[in-house]
C-alpha cells in the first residue's frame, strides 16, 4: 500500500470511529478519558524505562514522576468539564452554548516527551468526542506506539465502550506520513521543532503549534535566595533539561549576585566565570549556532566530559556566567540540557531588559519566571515581557504546564501567541478541540440606550 492510501485508510477508520463517538454522552466520553490517563499512571515505570532506553535522553525517575503527575493533573482538571451537548448558559446575555466535536485530530508528538504528550492529546481529543491519530517522532516510535497499545488494551479489558479506531498511532512514522496526515485531518496539534510546526501551519488545516522555549528567571532582591536556588535547580535538572519550560538563565541583582550564586552552589550547582571553560561548554552545546543534538537530555557528567571539563560528580546543573545578552552569544539561547547562563542587573527594569533581549534572540512568547515577594515587581515583569506565562516562586519546568498549585491549564503543549508564531497564548486544553454553537435568545427585558447615551 502506498503512503497516500495508507494514511487515507487510517483517516477513514478514524472518521468512522469519530461518528460513533459523536453519539456518546459526556459520561461515556469521560470514562474513556479517565482510562487513558490511568493507564499511563499505572504503567509509569515501564513506559518511562522504555522512553529512556529508546530515546537515550532524560532521567528515568523524572519520567516516572512526569507520567504520574501529568496523568493525574490532567484528569483532575478534565473530569468535571462539559464538552458535548449544552455546556453552558449565559443568563445575562441569554445565550446557550452547545459543544460539538471537531472531527479527527492529528497529533505530531516529540521524542523529548514521547509518553505524556500522546496521552495528553488523546485525553483532550476524546473529551470532546473526537478521534485521534498520533504521528510519533521516529526516535521514540516504539514507546509511543506501546503507550497507545496499552491504552487501547485497558479500554477493552475494562469493558469501556469505545470505537476500535478512536485512538491510533502510526507504528513506522516518516516525514511523508506525517505531512500526509496533517493534510488530511480536521485539526493538527504539532508539538516539536519549529520546522514541524511550520509544516503544520502550511498543511491548510487549523493547527495548534508551539514555539521555542528560553525561560528567563529573574531573582528579585527580596527573594529567599536559598529557596529560589533550590527551585531553579530542581526545574533545570528535571529530566536532564529537555522540558521546553525549563529554566535557562538566572538574572540576579548585582549587589547580591554573589549571595545568589552561593545559594545555587549550596544547592548543587557547578558555577564558573572562567572564559576558557565557558567557551568549551559553549562550543560543546552549540554547533554553528544550533543546539548540538548529542547533548540534548544528557547529564551534567556527560556534557562536562564532552567539553573536556572536570566538574564535581555531585553537580546537579552547570551555571556559566554570561557578561552580556546579545545575539553573538549562543548561551543566551535555549539549552536543552542541565546548563544555565547567569547575568547581573542593577534595577528591576534592567533585569527585564536582559530577559527581553534573550527572548528576542529565542523563545519569545513562551515562558519566564520570577522569584520575588514584591507584587509590584512581579506585575511589572508580567506587563513588560513578551511571554504567555510568568511562573512565580516555583520551578518553571514543573509548573508552567499546569500545576494543582497554579491556574495554568494542565497540558504538554504550551502556546506562545503571535510572538512565537502560534494561534494561542495559553496552554492547549480540551476547549481548543471542540466547536461551540451559540443559541442567541431575545432578551425581552433589555433597555436599549439612545444614541445620545451611547455616544455621550
Amino acid at each position: 500500500m502506498d503512503s497516500k492510501n495508507y494514511i487515507n485508510n487510517l483517516i477513514e477508520k478514524a472518521q468512522k470511529a469519530q461518528e460513533k463517538l459523536a453519539t456518546y454522552s459526556q459520561e461515556e466520553l469521560d470514562a474513556i478519558v479517565k482510562i487513558i490517563g490511568k493507564t499511563v499512571y499505572d504503567n509509569a515505570e515501564e513506559l518511562a524505562e522504555m522512553a529512556v532506553v529508546e530515546t537515550r535522553m532524560g532521567v528515568y525517575e523524572d519520567k516516572v514522576a512526569k507520567n504520574r503527575g501529568k496523568s493525574k493533573n490532567i484528569w483532575n482538571n478534565l473530569k468535571d468539564k462539559k464538552t458535548v451537548g449544552i455546556i453552558d448558559r449565559d443568563l445575562e446575555k441569554n445565550l446557550v452554548m452547545v459543544g460539538k466535536p471537531i472531527g479527527v485530530v492529528g497529533a505530531v508528538t516529540p521524542t523529548t516527551n514521547p509518553i505524556v504528550t500522546p496521552m495528553c492529546n488523546a485525553m483532550f481529543a476524546i473529551k470532546g468526542g473526537n478521534s485521534i491519530i498520533i504521528a510519533p517522532h521516529p526516535r521514540s516510535k516504539k514507546c509511543t506506539v506501546e503507550t497507545v497499545k496499552r491504552i487501547n488494551d485497558a479500554i477493552r479489558s475494562q469493558g469501556i465502550r469505545c470505537p476500535e479506531d478512536a485512538i491510533q498511532a502510526i507504528p513506522e512514522p516518516s516525514l511523508e506520513y506525517t505531512n500526509l496526515l496533517m493534510n488530511s485531518v480536521d485539526v493538527v496539534i504539532a508539538t516539536g521543532g519549529m520546522g514541524m510546526v511550520k509544516a503544520a501551519y502550511s498543511s491548510g488545516k487549523p493547527s495548534f503549534g508551539v514555539g521555542a522555549g528560553n525561560v528567563q528567571v529573574i531573582v528579585d532582591e527580596d527573594a529567599n535566595f536559598h529557596d529560589a536556588a533550590a527551585k531553579i535547580i530542581s526545574g533545570r535538572k528535571f529530566d536532564n533539561g529537555i522540558i521546553c519550560s525549563g529554566e535557562q538563565s538566572v538574572i540576579a541583582p548585582k549587589n547580591k549576585y554573589n549571595e545568589v550564586i552561593q545559594a545555587m552552589v549550596d544547592n548543587g550547582a557547578y558555577y564558573t566565570e572562567d572564559e576558557e571553560i565557558i567557551a568549551k561548554f559553549r562550543d560543546t552545546i552549540f554547533v554553528d549556532g544550533h543546539m548540538n543534538k548529542n547533548v540534548v537530555g544528557q547529564s551534567v557528567e556527560k556534557i562536562a566530559t564532552m567539553a573536556g571539563v572536570e566538574v564535581p560528580k555531585e553537580a546537579k546543573v552547570i551555571i556559566l556566567k554570561t557578561h552580556s545578552a546579545n545575539e553573538l552569544d549562543d548561551l543566551c539561547k535555549e539549552k536543552m540540557c542541565p546548563v544555565l547562563s547567569s547575568f547581573e542587573y542593577d534595577k528591576i527594569e534592567d533585569a527585564i531588559a536582559i530577559a527581553q533581549r534573550n527572548l528576542d534572540l529565542e523563545g519569545k512568547g513562551h515562558t519566564a519566571s520570577i522569584h520575588s515577594n514584591n507584587l509590584e515587581n512581579i506585575e511589572l515583569v508580567g506587563k513588560n515581557l513578551t511571554v504567555s506565562r510568568l511562573v512565580v516562586n516555583a520551578p518553571s519546568s514543573l509548573t508552567a504546564g499546569g500545576s494543582m498549585q497554579n491556574g495554568f491549564a494542565p497540558t504538554t503543549t504550551l502556546g506562545c501567541g503571535t510572538w512565537g508564531n502560534n494561534i494561542i497564548s495559553e496552554n492547549l486544553d480540551y476547549k481548543h478541540l471542540i466547536n461551540i454553537s451559540r443559541i442567541g435568545l431575545i432578551r425581552e427585558d433589555v433597555v436599549i440606550p439612545t444614541d445620545e447615551e451611547i455616544w455621550g
